[in-house]
């Protein structure tokens, strides 16, 4: 296509006309891989005779076709652009980046941006040259431009990939040194000369941002660039050209110029300046740093501070930056003492007003109460904020120089209180006092413990606080209930205040003004938190909750729902009579919390995580009535449209909320309704798809619905769950790109079918074997292989002698059971065992091998019964011993939780102790060494290239799922199967016993022992059960 006619197609994607613009992209689709497609484009872009909005939309579309085909994501995927292509254009990208426009300018960087970070050094050795070449001649802001690309791919690079800036700051630091020198001459500068001095700051940030330059170690060097930052400190900004507009003032290039230096100078001074924090290499430039200019800084700092407390303009940011250097400034010694002379002009002149209530936010408050809000809880906001940065500084000071600074501090709040309460209503200093509150507010914690002011607060905060509840003026209303939230928790003498202070921010969720409706909620959750007596609040709980869902309509806010999660904690099942109503409102607020972040299309938008918190709550009010399935019905319908929408692709922010949703779905409802079957489909393909990361989430779920609801799992054909699931099971297993860890749950799922399907499942057994015995050959993680071991115990438990044959046909037997009982044996020098450590994991291999000593002789032969039996043995007693540990733990703990006053329970296993059950001190520390290595030949198959323990972060919460299994007793059931076998086989058993040496007979009988002791107390546990449920029913 020449250029000609594709300009035409350009043109044509700005038609008015949908058809004609939608008939122009397809066109642009079409062609846009065919060669020099790419170079087209930029020719265009570069055409000063064509038409700016055609150049515009060639831009657009070249940057966006460089950042999806330059460097594809997938390193097997081929690039769709030619290598002839890419060198036409990146051979002239640098000479035209300083000539176009700067909206075309914007677009040709981000391409530049792509391609830098695909190719250089490797695949563009020469554009380093470039750069240096154009560093000293006539394209200076050309080569600005690129270097400040090319040395932010660096940054935040570490260790080896950050040699090449290295590189990169030898060849152009000089060069660069001198263009700054020249600049910073030059009389009456034009706003020109401050955007190549802002790209200098840039290149020199990222270049420091993590280390620092070995060239800078140069004293000489690091001196020439320090004069030139702490010039461009001092020198005030030019008075000509300054914008009116706060908006775009703030952002005028020499303004943007001195935040870049302030920004450069706190990071050398925080990162590079603290001897504490240095090491070795570092430490002689952090003592020059402080000897020559870490005391200069902030002596420009406090001048530059000046300029605001006579009047003048400093952007918000510049402030922040400031205040930070001063905060930091306060533990060090030296630095402290060059800023105690001017401390007092600095913390009430500079620093309090910052902290009071000005113009700008009172225009907000009335003209956008919304944005108000959001500014005021936004975290990314707290960061650019000379609020905040004044905030913590007075907290800095008071936690490290309290001693001689809280008393004055505080005298200074104090007088403003008496001021305010001795002048007329119609002159108090409103704004004084709301910053006198917020000081008080964020010097709680220092308060709350230091006395005389600890003793002070509950009179302090009626006389000085609760008061404001009752203001005409709304920020002070707001304020007040603010730092009553932040007090809430403090031991009020008189219960009356806390009650009057309750009630009163309350009463502020329904006050005209927003801000403070939304100050009240946050305020709120103190007070919940914080209530002794539920009757204070149990009496108002339904109208605080239609409050909270007005406001929850009005405003989309995180902390409205964190201030709900709190109350439906609380009041735990008592919430059951507003569940219903609280899932509809929640899902309302969700859909529009959605929608606006849908709408805005920001990740950091606060509807995104208000909509996360709405189903966090959601989740937490279907806990708190966990024990009443029937409301679960009623609140199916409500939610089955957000989990049927988010298990979707479009859901991927919220997935784990929503399986959450679901997994309480389909536990706690009285049965798993077709509705709730219908997102079985949803969660496969997705698991398919993008969704492994969630694969322990999604195990959840689906193990409630094989568990819950086998007789559908199983009967269903349309779909086929079955072979759904196996599907999902087989690829993952079978997939040789997927680490060891990201497929745990898949054999978890196998055993959740063999153990809830017993009997039923006869065809899926060996297809199970099979791609579990596969897996097991090539996997390293012990955990893992535990869970692929397990699956075979399953199946065993399922039916042993159907397993068996399966795993003969297979010609693998004799290699899974010699890694089996190698895995069984080996334990570390302390005894302890490496495999198995669970209590599931243990029983489960208990169950599996106690099912092959019934098989026949035939199919199980004596030395083959011996060795189980054995094994057997032994896991019972370490399952034994970590039951009982468990169970002393637990006494410890509620023991703990009764202040360490005894409990009236003994301990029921006591009377068997190690002794009778056969363990001697000196058994089991090592396995015997030749057997393992005996063992380990026969299994070499299996064999992993690593031995290394599985850690306790290998597994969840899921071994919380409850099982079939839950109900048979591993002691029981292996005397049982015992006697079966002495009864059917007498011979048998008799050559089994008489193998036993006077070792292994002590464990049997302290097992048998252990199994009698276990059928009295289960019997008892169903007679107590039976009994408490006859009375629940009458």
């Amino acid at each position: 296509m020449d250029l000609q006619k594709l300009a035409i197609i350009l043109r044509g994607a700005l038609s008015p006309n949908p058809d004609e613009r939608k008939a122009a992209e397809e066109s642009l689709n079409q062609f846009q891989h065919t060669p020099q497609h790419l170079v087209r484009l930029l020719q265009i872009i570069v055409d000063g005779n064509c038409d700016m909005a055609v150049r515009q939309v060639a831009s657009i579309h070249f940057k966006n076709f460089v950042a999806r085909n330059w460097a594809p994501h997938d390193p097997s995927e081929h690039s769709k652009i030619l290598p002839s292509d890419k060198d036409v254009v990146r051979q002239n990208i640098l000479n035209f980046i300083a000539q176009v426009p700067q909206l075309l300018r914007v677009q040709l960087g981000e391409c530049l941006k792509t391609i830098i970070h695909a190719d250089y050094p490797e695949q563009w050795p020469a554009l380093l040259h470039w750069v240096k070449l154009n560093l000293q001649d006539q394209q200076v802001f050309g080569a600005l431009f690129v270097l400040r690309i090319l040395a932010r791919k660096y940054e935040f690079k570490s260790d080896e990939e950050r040699t090449p800036i290295y590189h990169i700051v030898d060849e152009t630091f000089p060069p660069l040194l001198n263009i700054f020198n020249g600049l910073v001459q030059i009389p009456n500068p034009s706003i020109e000369v401050a955007d190549l001095i802002k790209l200098i700051c840039k290149i020199f940030w990222s270049s420091i941002y993590l280390e620092i330059p070995k060239q800078l170690f140069d004293p000489n060097v690091f001196n020439a660039w320090m004069v030139l930052f702490l010039n461009i400190l001092e020198r005030p900004v030019p008075l000509e050209g300054q914008p009116i507009d706060p908006d775009v003032r703030k952002s005028w290039g020499w303004w943007k110029v001195k935040k870049w230096t302030v920004h450069i100078l706190n990071r050398l001074y925080t990162r590079f300046g603290d001897l504490k924090l240095q090491n070795p290499d570092n430490k002689a430039f952090a003592q020059i740093f402080q000897k020559n200019y870490a005391g200069k800084i902030l002596e420009c700092h406090l001048n530059l501070l000046n300029v605001i407390r006579v009047g003048g303009y400093l952007p918000d940011r510049v402030i922040n930056l400031i205040l930070q250097y001063l905060s930091n400034s306060i533990s060090k010694s030296n630095m402290y003492n060059l800023l105690q002379p001017r401390l007092d002009v600095v913390l009430f002149e500079i620093i309090f007003p910052l902290m009071c209530f000005n113009d700008t936010d009172q225009k907000l408050w009335d003209e956008d109460p919304h944005e108000y809000v959001r500014k005021g809880y936004d975290i990314i906001e707290d960061l650019y904020s000379p609020r905040t940065a004044a905030m913590d500084f007075v907290s800095e000071l008071i936690r490290k120089r309290g001693k001689e600074n809280l008393q004055k501090f505080i005298l200074f709040i104090v007088e403003i209180f008496k001021r305010y309460d001795e002048a007329a209503p119609g002159y108090k200093p409103f704004r004084q006092k709301d910053g006198a509150l917020l000081a008080i507010g964020a010097l709680c914690d220092k308060l709350k413990q230091t006395e005389p002011y600890k003793s002070e607060l509950e009179r302090m905060l009626v006389q000085h606080v609760f008061l404001e509840f009752r203001s005409p003026v709304g920020h002070l209303r707001a304020k007040a209930a603010w730092v009553a939230g932040q007090y809430a928790h403090i031991n009020f003498s008189d219960p009356n205040n806390f009650r009057n202070a309750l009630h009163s921010v309350v009463a502020g969720m329904r006050d005209p003004e927003l801000p403070v409706r939304i100050d009240s909620v946050f305020a709120l959750r103190s007070f919940v938190e914080a209530c002794k007596d539920l009757d204070e609040i149990r009496p108002i709980l339904p109208q605080l909750l239609d409050e909270f869902f007005k406001l929850m309509n009005e405003v989309e806010n995180e902390d409205l729902v964190f201030t709900l999660e709190t109350i439906v904690d609380k009041f735990g099942e008592e919430m059951a009579p507003y569940a219903l109503g609280l899932c509809q409102n929640l899902a309302a607020a969700f859909w529009k919390c959605l929608n606006t972040a849908e709408a805005d299309d920001e990740g950091d938008d606060p509807g995104a995580l208000a909509a996360v918190g709405c189903l966090r709550a959601i989740s937490t009010i279907l806990e708190s009535v966990s024990s009443l399935p029937h409301l679960f019905v009623q609140i199916e319908p409500i939610l089955l449209p957000i989990m049927r929408r988010m298990l979707t692709p479009d859901g991927q922010e919220v997935f784990e909320e929503v399986l959450e949703i679901v997994s309480y779905m389909t536990f706690f409802s009285p049965t798993i309704s077709m509705d709730m079957w219908s997102l079985w489909p949803l969660m496969i393909e997705a698991l398919a798809d993008w969704a492994i990361d969630f694969f322990p989430n999604i195990l959840v779920p689906l193990d409630n619905y094989v568990s819950r609801s086998s007789a559908h799992f199983l009967a269903c054909k349309e779909p086929d769950y079955q072979q759904s699931l196996w599907h999902m099971i087989s690829s993952i297993m079978g997939d040789k790109n997927l680490e060891d860890g990201d497929i745990e749950p898949a054999p978890k799922l196998i055993q959740v079918v063999f153990q809830n399907c017993r009997g039923q499942v006869d065809h899926w057994v060996e297809p199970y074997i099979r791609i579990t015995v596969e897996r097991l050959r090539r996997t390293e993680k012990p955990y893992l292989k535990c869970l692929l071991i397990e699956v075979v115990a399953d199946a065993l438990y399922y039916n042993a002698s159907f397993t068996l044959s399966i795993l003969q046909k297979l010609g693998v037997a004799t290699d899974i059971f010699a890694l089996w009982f190698q895995m069984l044996q080996q334990t570390k020098k302390s005894g302890v065992r490496v495999n198995f450590k669970r209590e599931h994991d243990k029983k489960v291999c208990c169950l599996g091998l106690t099912s092959l000593l019934s098989l026949p002789t035939d199919q199980f032969p004596a030395e083959a019964l011996e060795r189980v039996f054995k094994a057997t043995l032994e896991l019972l007693v370490a399952y034994k011993e970590q039951l009982a540990e468990a169970e002393k733990e637990e006494e410890a703990e509620d023991n703990d939780d009764m202040d360490g006053l005894p409990t009236d329970d003994e301990d029921d296993d006591g009377d068997v102790s190690d002794k009778e059950m056969g363990i001697d001190d000196e058994d089991g520390d090592e396995a015997d060494s030749t057997k393992l290595q005996q063992l380990a030949a026969q299994a070499k198959t299996f064999r992993s290239n690593d031995d290394e323990d599985y850690s306790d972060d290998d597994f969840s919460d899921d071994e919380e799922l409850q099982s079939p299994i839950d109900e048979v007793d591993p002691f029981v059931f292996f005397v049982d199967t015992v006697k079966a076998l002495q009864a059917s086989d007498p011979l048998r058993f008799q050559i089994l016993s008489s193998t036993l040496d006077f070792h292994y007979q002590a464990l049997a009988n302290g097992v048998a022992q252990h199994a009698e002791q276990r059928r009295v107390e289960i019997e008892k546990e169903k007679m107590e059960k039976a009994s408490s449920s006859a009375e629940g029913a009458s």
